[in-house]
């Protein structure tokens, strides 16, 4: 897939909302009424990856109750709204809001490798998880099978840097622990 053709998934169309075309959406976003930020939207309809992305524009959009109601262009009345229930929604990654300087999408952590201040290469971000306290990165130990660290997201403390640029991230982070 071509980075022109990349999409990054912000939610599904989950059902229908009255009769003149509105959709009702799970949102993907934080906070979930963030998705009404984004326009235009992509629908890939069927999940499979051959699906094709579809670019819809987004007339109207507003919270409702726990979800979120969107009107499409094009989209008129409760059957046309009713095919694209089950659809995912996606964005292009330039779609995003530019971040400052010390700060990074998750999706921009994923695959980096992970080495600490001996120079120890821990292995490489898995994934992300929410926490009480502080996100923290799921790292895959390089060389000891499925064994994983969990580092907290602390920058300053136990994350030192973040160079996106080498693909890494140092840590002040025991190899033992």
């Amino acid at each position: 897939m071509s980075a022109a053709d990349q999409k990054l998934i912000i939610g599904k169309v989950s059902g229908v909302y009255g009769v003149k075309g509105w959709i009702k959406v799970f949102s993907e976003t934080d906070p979930r009424e963030g998705i009404t930020a984004y326009n235009p939207w992509y629908l890939k309809q069927g999940g499979h990856a051959k699906a094709e992305w579809r670019e819809v524009r987004v007339e109207q959009s507003r919270p409702h109750a726990k979800t979120v109601i969107a009107k499409l262009a094009g989209v008129d009345d409760r059957e046309a709204a009713m095919q694209l229930t089950g659809a995912i929604i996606g964005i292009r990654p330039d779609q995003l809001p530019a971040l400052a300087d010390d700060e990074f999408y998750w999706r921009e952590l994923i695959g980096l490798r992970v080495i600490n201040r001996d120079g120890i290469e821990l292995g490489t971000v898995q994934r992300l998880m929410e926490t009480g306290a502080n996100d923290v990165l799921v790292v895959n130990r390089a060389q000891q099978g499925s064994r994983e660290y969990l580092v907290p997201w602390t920058p300053g403390e136990a994350i030192v840097e973040v160079d996106l640029e080498q693909g890494r991230i140092l840590v002040d982070w025991d190899a033992d622990f």
